[in-house]
Protein backbone atom coordinates (compact mmCIF):
# COMPACT_ATOMS: atom_id res chain seq x y z
CA UNK A 1 0.00 0.00 0.00
CA UNK A 2 1.33 3.57 -0.82
CA UNK A 3 2.85 5.43 2.16
CA UNK A 4 0.76 8.07 1.74
CA UNK A 5 -2.72 6.03 1.69
CA UNK A 6 -5.32 6.35 4.40
CA UNK A 7 -5.31 3.09 6.40
CA UNK A 8 -7.52 1.72 9.32
CA UNK A 9 -6.88 1.79 13.26
CA UNK A 10 -8.13 -1.29 14.63
CA UNK A 11 -8.76 -1.88 18.40
CA UNK A 12 -9.66 -4.99 19.93
CA UNK A 13 -11.78 -4.54 22.93
CA UNK A 14 -11.53 -7.36 25.04
CA UNK A 15 -14.47 -8.38 27.39
CA UNK A 16 -13.66 -12.30 29.37
CA UNK A 17 -15.53 -14.36 27.36
CA UNK A 18 -17.07 -11.83 25.13
CA UNK A 19 -19.40 -9.03 24.46
CA UNK A 20 -22.69 -11.34 24.10
CA UNK A 21 -23.57 -11.13 27.29
CA UNK A 22 -24.86 -14.82 27.01
CA UNK A 23 -21.24 -15.74 25.56
CA UNK A 24 -20.06 -17.21 29.22
CA UNK A 25 -23.26 -20.01 28.78
CA UNK A 26 -21.87 -21.59 25.57
CA UNK A 27 -19.97 -25.32 25.73
CA UNK A 28 -16.88 -23.76 24.71
CA UNK A 29 -16.42 -20.72 27.00
CA UNK A 30 -14.90 -20.92 30.82
CA UNK A 31 -17.25 -19.00 32.37
CA UNK A 32 -14.55 -17.85 34.60
CA UNK A 33 -11.84 -16.33 32.06
CA UNK A 34 -12.73 -13.23 33.24
CA UNK A 35 -9.66 -13.62 36.00
CA UNK A 36 -7.49 -16.06 33.83
CA UNK A 37 -4.24 -13.95 33.20
CA UNK A 38 -3.35 -16.52 30.16
CA UNK A 39 -7.01 -16.70 28.59
CA UNK A 40 -5.89 -12.33 28.41
CA UNK A 41 -2.31 -13.00 27.28
CA UNK A 42 -3.75 -15.28 24.53
CA UNK A 43 -6.29 -12.79 23.05
CA UNK A 44 -3.66 -10.01 23.09
CA UNK A 45 -1.43 -12.63 20.95
CA UNK A 46 -4.19 -13.26 18.52
CA UNK A 47 -4.71 -9.77 17.97
CA UNK A 48 -0.77 -8.49 17.45
CA UNK A 49 -0.99 -11.57 14.88
CA UNK A 50 -3.09 -9.12 13.02
CA UNK A 51 -1.54 -6.20 13.81
CA UNK A 52 -3.80 -4.48 15.97
CA UNK A 53 -3.09 -1.31 16.63
CA UNK A 54 -4.15 -2.02 19.88
CA UNK A 55 -6.29 -3.63 22.76
CA UNK A 56 -8.61 -2.26 25.32
CA UNK A 57 -9.99 -2.98 28.53
CA UNK A 58 -13.04 -1.02 30.18
CA UNK A 59 -12.96 -0.97 33.88
CA UNK A 60 -14.85 0.23 36.84
CA UNK A 61 -15.30 0.77 40.25
CA UNK A 62 -17.98 -1.20 40.90
CA UNK A 63 -19.69 -4.29 40.27
CA UNK A 64 -21.60 -3.70 36.63
CA UNK A 65 -25.14 -4.99 37.02
CA UNK A 66 -26.29 -8.28 38.91
CA UNK A 67 -23.75 -11.02 39.01
CA UNK A 68 -26.04 -13.79 38.28
CA UNK A 69 -26.05 -12.21 34.97
CA UNK A 70 -22.44 -12.40 33.47
CA UNK A 71 -18.89 -12.69 34.53
CA UNK A 72 -19.11 -9.83 36.73
CA UNK A 73 -15.67 -9.80 38.48
CA UNK A 74 -12.56 -7.58 37.29
CA UNK A 75 -8.81 -7.78 37.44
CA UNK A 76 -7.74 -3.83 37.80
CA UNK A 77 -6.80 -3.43 34.21
CA UNK A 78 -3.08 -0.92 34.48
CA UNK A 79 -2.27 -4.43 36.70
CA UNK A 80 -3.46 -6.91 34.08
CA UNK A 81 -1.12 -4.83 31.20
CA UNK A 82 1.61 -5.32 32.46
CA UNK A 83 1.10 -9.53 32.27
CA UNK A 84 0.26 -8.84 28.58
CA UNK A 85 2.89 -6.59 28.27
CA UNK A 86 5.96 -9.63 29.00
CA UNK A 87 3.60 -11.81 26.82
CA UNK A 88 3.89 -9.29 23.35
CA UNK A 89 6.10 -7.36 21.80
CA UNK A 90 4.05 -4.52 19.55
CA UNK A 91 0.42 -4.30 20.32
CA UNK A 92 -0.70 -0.96 22.11
CA UNK A 93 -2.00 -1.59 25.51
CA UNK A 94 -5.42 0.90 26.70
CA UNK A 95 -6.99 0.30 30.06
CA UNK A 96 -9.49 2.54 31.24
CA UNK A 97 -9.02 4.65 35.04
CA UNK A 98 -11.33 7.51 36.22
CA UNK A 99 -10.43 10.78 37.19
CA UNK A 100 -13.66 10.82 39.49
CA UNK A 101 -12.13 8.30 41.96
CA UNK A 102 -8.48 8.80 41.55
CA UNK A 103 -5.82 11.11 42.25
CA UNK A 104 -3.84 12.63 39.18
CA UNK A 105 -0.05 11.30 40.93
CA UNK A 106 -0.99 8.04 41.84
CA UNK A 107 -2.33 7.74 38.27
CA UNK A 108 -0.09 9.23 36.39
CA UNK A 109 2.54 7.25 37.73
CA UNK A 110 0.65 3.84 37.36
CA UNK A 111 0.10 4.34 33.41
CA UNK A 112 4.10 5.96 33.28
CA UNK A 113 5.27 2.75 34.58
CA UNK A 114 2.88 0.89 31.95
CA UNK A 115 4.60 2.61 29.40
CA UNK A 116 8.19 1.38 30.60
CA UNK A 117 7.01 -1.87 31.29
CA UNK A 118 5.72 -1.99 27.67
CA UNK A 119 8.35 0.00 25.67
CA UNK A 120 6.14 3.15 24.94
CA UNK A 121 2.68 1.11 24.47
CA UNK A 122 0.45 2.20 27.17
CA UNK A 123 -3.02 4.47 26.75
CA UNK A 124 -5.01 5.60 29.26
CA UNK A 125 -8.92 5.71 28.35
CA UNK A 126 -10.23 8.51 30.58
CA UNK A 127 -13.80 8.06 31.88
CA UNK A 128 -15.54 10.29 34.42
CA UNK A 129 -17.87 6.96 35.72
CA UNK A 130 -21.35 7.59 36.02
CA UNK A 131 -23.59 6.04 38.83
CA UNK A 132 -23.92 5.96 42.69
CA UNK A 133 -23.17 3.13 43.11
CA UNK A 134 -19.89 4.00 42.65
CA UNK A 135 -19.92 6.81 44.68
CA UNK A 136 -21.00 4.79 47.69
CA UNK A 137 -17.40 2.69 47.45
CA UNK A 138 -15.55 5.66 48.32
CA UNK A 139 -17.82 7.02 50.94
CA UNK A 140 -19.82 9.36 48.51
CA UNK A 141 -23.60 9.15 49.11
CA UNK A 142 -24.28 10.51 44.81
CA UNK A 143 -21.99 10.47 42.13
CA UNK A 144 -20.89 14.44 41.25
CA UNK A 145 -23.25 16.13 38.83
CA UNK A 146 -22.10 15.41 34.95
CA UNK A 147 -20.36 19.12 34.78
CA UNK A 148 -18.73 18.88 37.47
CA UNK A 149 -17.03 14.98 36.97
CA UNK A 150 -15.90 16.73 33.67
CA UNK A 151 -14.38 20.13 35.26
CA UNK A 152 -12.15 17.92 37.45
CA UNK A 153 -11.57 15.24 34.43
CA UNK A 154 -10.10 18.25 33.04
CA UNK A 155 -8.26 19.75 35.26
CA UNK A 156 -6.80 16.14 36.10
CA UNK A 157 -5.46 15.52 32.47
CA UNK A 158 -3.76 18.78 32.69
CA UNK A 159 -2.01 17.34 35.82
CA UNK A 160 -1.04 14.26 34.78
CA UNK A 161 0.31 15.79 31.74
CA UNK A 162 2.65 18.14 33.70
CA UNK A 163 4.24 15.19 36.02
CA UNK A 164 4.58 13.07 32.94
CA UNK A 165 6.56 16.29 31.71
CA UNK A 166 8.49 17.35 34.65
CA UNK A 167 11.24 15.06 33.82
CA UNK A 168 12.93 15.70 30.22
CA UNK A 169 13.90 13.28 28.01
CA UNK A 170 17.65 13.89 28.33
CA UNK A 171 17.29 14.15 32.33
CA UNK A 172 19.04 11.10 33.05
CA UNK A 173 22.91 11.17 32.93
CA UNK A 174 23.92 7.79 34.15
CA UNK A 175 27.33 9.22 34.39
CA UNK A 176 29.01 6.74 36.79
CA UNK A 177 32.50 8.66 36.64
CA UNK A 178 31.55 12.10 37.43
CA UNK A 179 29.45 10.50 40.16
CA UNK A 180 25.94 12.56 38.56
CA UNK A 181 23.01 9.95 37.93
CA UNK A 182 20.75 12.77 36.13
CA UNK A 183 20.28 16.85 35.70
CA UNK A 184 18.65 18.10 38.53
CA UNK A 185 17.76 21.36 36.73
CA UNK A 186 15.67 19.12 34.31
CA UNK A 187 14.28 16.76 36.69
CA UNK A 188 11.23 19.76 37.98
CA UNK A 189 7.90 20.80 40.58
CA UNK A 190 5.14 21.32 38.72
CA UNK A 191 3.20 23.39 41.79
CA UNK A 192 0.08 22.71 40.50
CA UNK A 193 -2.52 24.89 42.43
CA UNK A 194 -6.29 24.24 40.73
CA UNK A 195 -10.07 24.10 41.72
CA UNK A 196 -9.83 20.26 42.25
CA UNK A 197 -6.46 19.39 42.70
CA UNK A 198 -2.75 20.49 44.44
CA UNK A 199 0.08 18.68 43.20
CA UNK A 200 3.73 19.31 43.70
CA UNK A 201 5.47 17.44 41.74
CA UNK A 202 8.17 15.85 40.22
CA UNK A 203 6.87 12.45 39.13
CA UNK A 204 8.98 9.89 40.50
CA UNK A 205 9.36 8.26 37.20
CA UNK A 206 10.87 9.11 33.73
CA UNK A 207 9.97 10.46 30.95
CA UNK A 208 8.85 7.15 28.86
CA UNK A 209 9.68 6.45 25.38
CA UNK A 210 6.72 7.78 24.24
CA UNK A 211 6.70 11.20 26.14
CA UNK A 212 2.99 10.06 27.45
CA UNK A 213 0.58 7.18 27.31
CA UNK A 214 -1.65 7.96 24.41
CA UNK A 215 -5.02 9.42 25.57
CA UNK A 216 -7.98 8.06 24.91
CA UNK A 217 -11.86 9.25 25.53
CA UNK A 218 -15.16 6.89 25.16
CA UNK A 219 -17.92 9.35 25.89
CA UNK A 220 -20.25 11.30 23.63
CA UNK A 221 -22.43 13.73 25.55
CA UNK A 222 -21.63 17.58 24.65
CA UNK A 223 -19.21 17.64 28.00
CA UNK A 224 -17.36 14.37 26.64
CA UNK A 225 -16.85 15.36 23.31
CA UNK A 226 -15.85 18.58 24.70
CA UNK A 227 -13.13 16.98 26.24
CA UNK A 228 -12.50 14.51 23.66
CA UNK A 229 -11.72 17.61 21.56
CA UNK A 230 -9.24 18.98 23.56
CA UNK A 231 -7.25 16.27 24.70
CA UNK A 232 -7.98 12.82 23.07
CA UNK A 233 -5.88 11.02 20.73
CA UNK A 234 -8.59 8.36 20.02
CA UNK A 235 -12.39 7.98 20.68
CA UNK A 236 -14.23 4.85 21.15
CA UNK A 237 -17.99 5.54 20.18
CA UNK A 238 -21.21 3.85 19.82
CA UNK A 239 -22.94 4.86 17.11
CA UNK A 240 -26.23 2.87 15.10
CA UNK A 241 -26.17 3.88 11.69
CA UNK A 242 -23.51 5.60 9.36
CA UNK A 243 -25.60 8.87 9.31
CA UNK A 244 -25.28 8.88 13.00
CA UNK A 245 -21.62 8.19 12.83
CA UNK A 246 -20.99 10.78 10.05
CA UNK A 247 -22.41 13.40 12.11
CA UNK A 248 -20.18 12.54 15.15
CA UNK A 249 -17.02 12.54 13.05
CA UNK A 250 -17.85 15.67 11.48
CA UNK A 251 -18.81 17.55 14.62
CA UNK A 252 -16.06 16.70 16.57
CA UNK A 253 -13.10 16.82 13.76
CA UNK A 254 -14.58 20.20 13.76
CA UNK A 255 -14.35 20.68 17.35
CA UNK A 256 -10.80 19.26 16.95
CA UNK A 257 -9.73 22.33 14.46
CA UNK A 258 -11.44 24.82 16.26
CA UNK A 259 -9.53 23.97 19.48
CA UNK A 260 -6.30 24.33 17.30
CA UNK A 261 -5.33 21.05 16.86
CA UNK A 262 -5.03 19.22 13.35
CA UNK A 263 -8.40 16.71 12.63
CA UNK A 264 -5.77 13.85 12.18
CA UNK A 265 -4.60 14.32 16.11
CA UNK A 266 -7.60 12.52 16.94
CA UNK A 267 -9.26 9.66 15.80
CA UNK A 268 -12.91 8.20 15.67
CA UNK A 269 -13.21 4.10 16.23
CA UNK A 270 -16.39 3.23 16.33
CA UNK A 271 -17.53 -0.28 18.13
CA UNK A 272 -18.61 -3.01 16.15
CA UNK A 273 -19.71 -6.37 17.27
CA UNK A 274 -19.52 -8.74 14.63
CA UNK A 275 -20.06 -12.59 14.52
CA UNK A 276 -18.85 -14.06 11.34
CA UNK A 277 -19.52 -17.36 9.51
CA UNK A 278 -19.25 -18.83 5.84
CA UNK A 279 -22.54 -17.76 5.14
CA UNK A 280 -25.25 -14.98 6.28
CA UNK A 281 -27.59 -16.95 7.13
CA UNK A 282 -25.42 -18.67 9.44
CA UNK A 283 -23.77 -15.96 11.11
CA UNK A 284 -27.60 -14.98 11.55
CA UNK A 285 -28.18 -18.42 13.29
CA UNK A 286 -25.09 -18.00 15.36
CA UNK A 287 -26.47 -14.49 16.82
CA UNK A 288 -29.84 -15.81 17.43
CA UNK A 289 -28.01 -18.82 19.23
CA UNK A 290 -26.85 -15.97 21.36
CA UNK A 291 -29.94 -14.42 21.74
CA UNK A 292 -31.89 -17.07 23.01
CA UNK A 293 -29.62 -17.14 25.69
CA UNK A 294 -30.30 -14.21 27.72
CA UNK A 295 -32.39 -14.55 30.76
CA UNK A 296 -35.01 -11.54 30.20
CA UNK A 297 -35.13 -11.36 33.99
CA UNK A 298 -31.40 -9.68 34.65
CA UNK A 299 -31.42 -7.76 30.98
CA UNK A 300 -34.48 -5.83 32.32
CA UNK A 301 -33.49 -4.91 35.11
CA UNK A 302 -30.38 -3.56 33.65
CA UNK A 303 -32.39 -1.70 31.05
CA UNK A 304 -34.57 -0.16 33.75
CA UNK A 305 -31.57 0.99 35.68
CA UNK A 306 -30.18 2.16 32.45
CA UNK A 307 -33.67 4.01 32.10
CA UNK A 308 -33.73 5.37 35.36
CA UNK A 309 -37.42 3.56 35.53
CA UNK A 310 -38.91 0.53 37.59
CA UNK A 311 -38.66 -2.99 35.49
CA UNK A 312 -42.24 -3.55 35.83
CA UNK A 313 -42.71 -0.11 33.52
CA UNK A 314 -40.95 -2.18 31.20
CA UNK A 315 -43.24 -5.16 29.87
CA UNK A 316 -41.07 -7.56 27.49
CA UNK A 317 -43.80 -6.90 24.87
CA UNK A 318 -44.78 -3.67 24.33
CA UNK A 319 -42.87 -0.48 23.25
CA UNK A 320 -40.66 1.96 25.87
CA UNK A 321 -43.41 3.79 27.98
CA UNK A 322 -44.05 6.95 26.30
CA UNK A 323 -43.25 8.94 29.76
CA UNK A 324 -39.26 8.21 29.89
CA UNK A 325 -36.92 10.74 32.04
CA UNK A 326 -35.93 13.53 30.12
CA UNK A 327 -32.21 13.27 28.58
CA UNK A 328 -31.74 16.38 30.68
CA UNK A 329 -32.40 15.14 33.80
CA UNK A 330 -29.87 11.88 33.35
CA UNK A 331 -27.04 12.87 35.49
CA UNK A 332 -24.74 9.71 34.43
CA UNK A 333 -23.98 8.01 30.82
CA UNK A 334 -26.25 10.74 29.20
CA UNK A 335 -25.06 9.62 25.95
CA UNK A 336 -25.71 5.83 26.31
CA UNK A 337 -29.54 6.44 27.50
CA UNK A 338 -29.90 8.68 24.20
CA UNK A 339 -28.27 6.27 22.00
CA UNK A 340 -30.84 3.25 23.51
CA UNK A 341 -33.95 5.33 23.79
CA UNK A 342 -33.11 6.74 19.51
CA UNK A 343 -32.90 2.62 18.66
CA UNK A 344 -36.10 1.51 20.17
CA UNK A 345 -38.23 4.72 19.05
CA UNK A 346 -36.23 4.45 15.38
CA UNK A 347 -36.70 0.40 15.26
CA UNK A 348 -40.14 0.45 17.13
CA UNK A 349 -38.40 -2.56 19.03
CA UNK A 350 -40.33 -4.11 22.20
CA UNK A 351 -38.53 -4.43 25.11
CA UNK A 352 -37.66 -8.08 24.55
CA UNK A 353 -36.63 -7.28 21.28
CA UNK A 354 -34.20 -4.16 22.49
CA UNK A 355 -32.79 -6.44 25.19
CA UNK A 356 -32.02 -8.83 22.38
CA UNK A 357 -30.01 -5.60 20.85
CA UNK A 358 -28.01 -4.71 23.73
CA UNK A 359 -27.35 -8.16 24.32
CA UNK A 360 -24.49 -7.80 21.81
CA UNK A 361 -22.85 -5.05 22.22
CA UNK A 362 -24.90 -2.60 24.54
CA UNK A 363 -25.82 -0.28 21.96
CA UNK A 364 -22.40 -0.32 19.71
CA UNK A 365 -23.47 -1.67 16.35
CA UNK A 366 -23.99 -5.64 16.03
CA UNK A 367 -23.52 -7.28 12.46
CA UNK A 368 -23.54 -10.29 11.28
CA UNK A 369 -22.68 -11.67 8.38
CA UNK A 370 -19.71 -13.20 5.89
CA UNK A 371 -15.89 -11.83 6.17
CA UNK A 372 -16.27 -10.41 3.24
CA UNK A 373 -19.40 -8.65 4.54
CA UNK A 374 -18.23 -7.43 7.49
CA UNK A 375 -15.25 -6.30 5.56
CA UNK A 376 -17.45 -4.11 3.39
CA UNK A 377 -19.34 -2.34 6.09
CA UNK A 378 -15.66 -1.37 8.10
CA UNK A 379 -15.14 0.02 4.36
CA UNK A 380 -18.02 1.85 3.97
CA UNK A 381 -17.73 3.62 7.35
CA UNK A 382 -14.24 3.72 6.80
CA UNK A 383 -14.74 5.51 3.37
CA UNK A 384 -17.40 7.85 4.07
CA UNK A 385 -16.17 9.97 6.75
CA UNK A 386 -17.61 8.03 9.57
CA UNK A 387 -14.50 6.45 10.98
CA UNK A 388 -11.11 6.33 10.94
CA UNK A 389 -11.01 2.86 12.23
CA UNK A 390 -12.70 0.66 14.55
CA UNK A 391 -12.88 -0.70 18.20
CA UNK A 392 -13.57 -4.79 17.00
CA UNK A 393 -15.78 -6.02 19.73
CA UNK A 394 -16.11 -9.98 19.48
CA UNK A 395 -19.42 -11.76 20.61
CA UNK A 396 -17.32 -14.73 21.54
CA UNK A 397 -13.81 -15.29 22.78
CA UNK A 398 -11.64 -16.13 21.60
CA UNK A 399 -13.15 -17.58 18.69
CA UNK A 400 -14.68 -14.22 17.39
CA UNK A 401 -11.49 -12.73 17.42
CA UNK A 402 -9.54 -15.61 15.84
CA UNK A 403 -11.93 -15.56 13.22
CA UNK A 404 -12.09 -11.83 12.57
CA UNK A 405 -8.19 -11.80 12.52
CA UNK A 406 -7.78 -15.08 10.26
CA UNK A 407 -10.82 -14.14 8.01
CA UNK A 408 -11.51 -10.39 8.07
CA UNK A 409 -8.09 -8.69 8.28
CA UNK A 410 -7.07 -10.25 5.31
CA UNK A 411 -9.54 -8.92 2.94
CA UNK A 412 -8.75 -5.93 4.62
CA UNK A 413 -5.45 -6.25 3.67
CA UNK A 414 -5.85 -7.31 0.14
CA UNK A 415 -8.04 -3.90 -0.31
CA UNK A 416 -5.40 -2.08 0.75
CA UNK A 417 -7.14 -0.81 3.97
CA UNK A 418 -5.03 -2.20 6.25
CA UNK A 419 -1.28 -2.76 7.42
CA UNK A 420 0.49 -6.13 6.85
CA UNK A 421 2.95 -5.66 9.21
CA UNK A 422 4.19 -2.94 12.24
CA UNK A 423 6.18 -0.07 11.12
CA UNK A 424 6.78 1.15 14.40
CA UNK A 425 7.45 0.23 17.85
CA UNK A 426 4.99 2.30 20.14
CA UNK A 427 1.34 3.00 20.61
CA UNK A 428 1.28 6.54 18.75
CA UNK A 429 3.56 4.75 16.07
CA UNK A 430 0.28 2.54 15.26
CA UNK A 431 -2.01 5.56 15.75
CA UNK A 432 0.06 7.52 13.45
CA UNK A 433 0.17 10.15 16.32
CA UNK A 434 3.42 12.48 16.85
CA UNK A 435 5.59 12.10 20.62
CA UNK A 436 4.52 15.47 22.55
CA UNK A 437 6.74 18.10 22.96
CA UNK A 438 7.55 18.45 26.76
CA UNK A 439 6.36 21.95 27.56
CA UNK A 440 8.56 22.64 30.33
CA UNK A 441 11.81 21.94 27.95
CA UNK A 442 14.16 25.06 28.25
CA UNK A 443 12.08 26.75 30.55
CA UNK A 444 14.18 26.75 33.53
CA UNK A 445 12.90 25.93 37.05
CA UNK A 446 9.37 26.38 37.71
CA UNK A 447 8.19 28.86 40.12
CA UNK A 448 4.67 28.32 40.12
CA UNK A 449 2.69 25.86 36.96
CA UNK A 450 -0.73 25.90 38.01
CA UNK A 451 -4.06 25.83 36.18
Amino acid sequence: MSPQQRTLHLNAFLMSTGHHEASWRLPESNPRANTDIRHYQNLAQIAERGTFDSIFFADSPVIFGDVGRRPAGKLEPTVLLTAIAAATEKIGLIATASTTYNDPFNLARRFASVDFVSGGRAGWNVVTTAGPEAARNFGIDDQPAHATRYERAAEFLEVAAKLWDSWEDDAVLADKEGGVWADSAKVRPINHVGKHFRVQGPLNVPRSRQGHPLIVQAGSSENGKGLAARYAEAVFTAQQTLEAAQAFYADLKARTVALGRSAESLKILPGIVPVIASTQAEALYLERELDELIRPEYARAELARTLRVDPEELPLDRQLPADLPDEDSIEGAKSRYTLIVELARREKLTVRQLIGRLGGGRGHLTFAGTPEQVADAIQLWFENGAADGFNIMPAVLPSGLETFVDQVVPVLRERGLFRSEYSGDTLREHYGLERPANRFSAVGPLANAGA
